[in-house]
């Protein structure tokens, strides 16, 4: 007898994920806590691990294949149990296929990632022909159908359906073959040329790809700046860093005193801390500043929670060990989950303006850009060689307005021009 190995809970309302790669085939045996699957969610990568010691019996779910938290998501006979011949790999794709004819009960089954995507592109669902276990409709089916330009037309007719007639068109032309005929240059996929690298498109990035498109689908974005003299900051901070680095073992960077001032303009703006929650607008208690980290090839974003909590070192501390995480491949969900409003250091990069892109649902991001030496007029007419920064604040107009977001940005400057040696404490 096989049992069931189900879709773990990756992370605090995380709901569903998708499987991006099977570790395991059937026929293979697995210990207990083997790696038997990734997945990706819209929170994090994780590997599923084994929880028995067995020989894994049927695949139940697809790759790119959306379970949701709970779900069957492949079979395993228990050490000690009675094994069952595998299921060859020949045939496994008409057994499949055979499953499909016999079995219909999924095809009124769609998760919540079909759903979305459904009513994002007015997909009429009842016009799609699914692939998944048992006909059910897949996401990998709807993004084909999306990035092919071959969306069916709502079924117009369906208002009719008790007659017979109605029914017997949709067997000889499916509706998706006669779009692709009607207009067989709709496609938007780019094609490959001679010479061309096609590199696949891995979990994270597929990840990072569908949280970006959600929140620019969903969130109005509009976008201010500011420009901040920071030349007090400069000179204290170098003053400090070495015997920082000597004491604490990690070096003191620009971007704890950033996210300190940010943190104190939240406080008494909290508009800024809040997200949008379809009726009603949530403004959030603790401040948990999101921190956009990237690596060559993705782009992970930890939190430091309870950030108003917490003076310059200690958020130096975080910043540490959060990005050492993500460079070492040991992030955890946990650590990337209840932010509520998020810090991007886009200077690091050498950038002096950017428009980030807000990390849903929260209702702002903020980018520190590159601090450089210019030439500024000061308020006597003298001209002075000054170490000025950009600050770009991408808002959620659903939530934010121009006014409160402009004070913000205005605390923002002031704090970070009023910090000196005298007034602000490292402990």
């Amino acid at each position: 007898m096989a049992t069931e190995i189900k879709m773990p809970q990756l992370g605090e309302s995380v709901t569903e994920g998708t499987i991006s790669k099977w570790l395991v085939k059937p026929g293979d045996k697995v210990n207990k806590y083997d790696p038997i699957a990734e997945v990706m969610t819209d929170k994090v990568n994780a590997e599923v691990p084994s929880s028995f010691t067995g020989t894994v019996k049927e695949l139940i779910a697809g790759e790119d294949e959306t379970i949701e938290v709970g779900g069957v998501i492949c079979t395993i006979t228990v050490e000690g149990e009675a094994v069952e011949p595998p299921p060859s790999s020949a045939p496994e794709v008409s057994k499949k296929a055979i499953s499909v004819s016999e079995d219909t009960s999924e095809k009124k089954r769609f998760s919540p990632a079909v759903l979305r995507l459904a009513g994002e592109h007015n997909i009429d669902l009842s016009q799609v022909q699914g692939t998944g276990r048992g006909g059910r409709i897949t996401r990998k089916d709807l993004q084909l159908m999306i990035e092919g330009g071959i969306i069916p037309e709502p079924k117009v007719n369906a208002v009719i359906e008790e007659k017979p007639v109605a029914v017997k068109p949709m067997e000889q032309a499916p509706i998706v073959t006669a779009k692709v005929a009607k207009d067989p240059v709709s496609s938007s996929i780019p094609a490959s040329a001679p010479g061309d690298i096609e590199i696949p498109v891995s979990g994270v990035r597929k990840a990072i790809a569908a949280n970006m498109v959600k929140s620019k689908h969903e969130a109005p974005h509009a976008w201010t700046m500011v420009e901040v003299d920071v030349t007090n900051l400069v000179h204290y901070r170098n003053s400090v860093k070495e015997g920082f680095k000597q004491k604490e073992g990690y070096n003191l960077t620009f971007l704890p005193f950033f996210i300190k001032a940010v943190v104190e303009a939240l406080k008494e703006f909290p508009q800024l801390n809040s997200m949008w929650a379809g009726d009603k607008i949530i403004q959030k208690k603790d401040i948990n500043i999101s921190l956009a980290v990237a690596t060559e090839d993705a782009l992970y974003v930890p939190v430091i929670k309870h950030a108003d909590e917490k003076t310059i070192k200690g958020i130096a501390r975080e910043i540490n060990e959060l990005a050492g995480k993500v460079r070492n491949k040991t992030i955890s969900s946990s650590d990337m989950q209840g932010g509520t409003f998020t810090v991007n250091n886009t200077g690091s990069f050498g950038s002096i303006l950017s428009t980030p892109i807000i990390n849903h649902p929260q209702a702002a991001i903020l980018s520190v850009e590159s601090i450089v030496k210019r030439p500024v007029v000061l308020d006597n007419d003298a001209i002075a060689i000054r170490h000025m920064v950009n600050l770009c604040l991408s808002l959620d107009h659903r939530v934010l307005d121009g006014l409160v977001c402009g004070r913000f940005l205005a605390r923002v400057k002031e704090n970070l021009q009023s910090i000196t040696k005298e007034n602000t404490q490292l402990y």
